[in-house]
């Protein structure tokens, strides 16, 4: 089996997880192997929390609708029980922009809710 050395792909590979180090703590953005190891790490994290911040943006804009749709007298599931039935496709991030934007729209809107409930 011959020897085979890696120069240039070495340094290269070495190059690019010390620049993906750059700026962590120590010999976590000094040394080639603790670098190497923190990136993926990092990088493990920052899939998991991309997943995780749609989670929360969803939980948010459900919260703010329920607490405009509470002041209005009427609870989160019936407003989008009451939104369905009256044919108003809004998504939850338009509906959260306007509670927490625009009153008199959203108003309207609890209003049109309401007279398809009943």
């Amino acid at each position: 089996m011959p020897r085979v050395k890696r120069s240039t792909k070495r340094v290269h590979y070495r190059k690019k997880t010390m620049e993906r180090a750059k700026g962590f703590f120590l010999t976590k953005s000094k040394l080639n192997r603790a670098a190497q190891e923190a990136v993926e790490k990092a990088l493990k994290y920052g899939y998991v929390g991309r997943k995780l911040k749609k989670r929360e943006f969803r939980s948010l804009w459900i919260v703010r609708i329920g607490a405009a749709t509470r002041n209005a007298g009427l609870s989160y599931s019936k407003f989008m029980d009451g939104m369905k039935k009256a044919g108003i496709e809004l998504n939850r991030k338009v509906l959260a922009d306007l509670a927490a934007t625009d009153e008199a729209a959203f108003t309207q809107l609890i209003d049109k809710a309401k007279t398809a409930l009943a």
